[in-house]
């Protein structure tokens, strides 16, 4: 074979080794990384040290998507956990007991805005018609301050029991409660306040007893 032909002959062995690496790269960049360029050539060869370069980028990049990986995967498990652990809390700040038969008992921690308010009244009354409930309590010895605002929310979750046939008491009333309650002009016809949540059980199987 004369030199004419060697030199075409490498000539396309190059070519053919060049596109070989685009078609590497085009793969890589479509977000393929377990495409790899050939290993048969030395790394002495220029395209042996080409193909090495390719490899080893690949690797790295390879290696820095499975941390990001795994850092996805961390974070949505985190987020997930702190998912379950806000609605656990949200259950834990309003329990709903059913402290007898056909009585339940709703306990308020905490502050009692628009938002919460609306959640918790959804629960109590989807409690009240599985449980079909005759009477509700309304435990507020957690609150330290009864605003207009709170004492609202407490009417209109009272007068919304009142609606689906349950009667509706108001137990954990404070002096301080029962002063602003009063200066509020609060209507509280047809709710039932009791200082206790004994005193409230006690009033309910006193007249239950009588009916």
């Amino acid at each position: 074979m004369s030199d004419d032909n060697l030199d075409a002959h490498d000539a396309l062995e190059v070519l053919h080794h060049v596109g070989d690496v685009l078609i590497v790269l085009s793969d890589v960049a479509s977000g393929d990384l377990t495409t790899r360029c050939s290993r048969d050539l030395p790394e002495t060869n220029p395209l042996g040290a080409l193909f090495s370069g390719v490899n080893e980028m690949i690797d790295q990049l390879e290696a820095e998507s499975e941390r990001s990986r795994a850092y996805q995967k961390d974070l949505e498990e985190k987020l997930a956990t702190i998912e379950e652990q806000r609605l656990a809390i949200r259950e834990l700040s309003a329990p709903i007991i059913e402290v007898r038969s056909g009585v339940l008992c709703l306990v308020i921690v905490g502050s009692l805005d628009s938002d919460r308010s609306a959640r918790t009244t959804e629960a109590l009354l989807h409690a009240v018609c599985e449980k079909r409930a005759r009477c509700t309590i309304l435990d507020i010895t957690a609150i330290e301050i009864m605003d207009p605002t709170t004492a609202d929310h407490f009417l209109r979750m009272a007068k919304a029991v009142r609606l689906l046939g349950a009667e509706c008491m108001l137990t954990g009333v404070n002096p301080l409660m029962a002063r602003a309650l009063v200066g509020m002009g609060m209507d509280m016809v047809g709710i039932t306040i009791h200082r206790t949540l004994d005193a409230a059980l006690q009033d309910f199987t006193r007249r239950d007893r009588r009916r």
